[in-house]
């Protein structure tokens, strides 16, 4: 699998998208109080595995653990998610959890 750009390489090769990221969604929509950094991972990392956004899914795993899940809760929600986003969905999902506990 092919790795997803940093926040350098992102810059280089989109400064305006990196410009975006940086400024409206980690520094506003990630700090917006309705729902808590735990919440939002919980959201997002259930979002990229249904959509099968497999390549950014590694980075909001760990970045979910940073925001207090952890891996019982994160196996959970793919687990969950099997029966709403389809079995591939969720095994993609867990492996790319498996990958981050190597």
């Amino acid at each position: 699998m092919k790795k997803t750009l940093d926040k350098h390489s992102l810059s280089n090769v989109a400064p305006k998208l990196a410009e975006l990221t940086e400024t409206v969604l980690f520094g506003d929509i990630w700090k917006r109080t309705q729902l808590s950094p735990r919440e939002r991972s919980l959201v997002t990392v259930a979002s990229l595995a249904a959509l099968g956004r497999v390549q950014q899914l590694p980075w909001h795993i760990n970045f979910a653990r940073q925001n207090g899940l952890n891996n019982d809760e994160l196996t959970e929600v793919f687990t969950h998610l099997a029966f709403y986003a389809g079995w591939p969905a969720a095994v993609t999902a867990l492996s790319c959890l498996d990958e981050e506990n190597i």
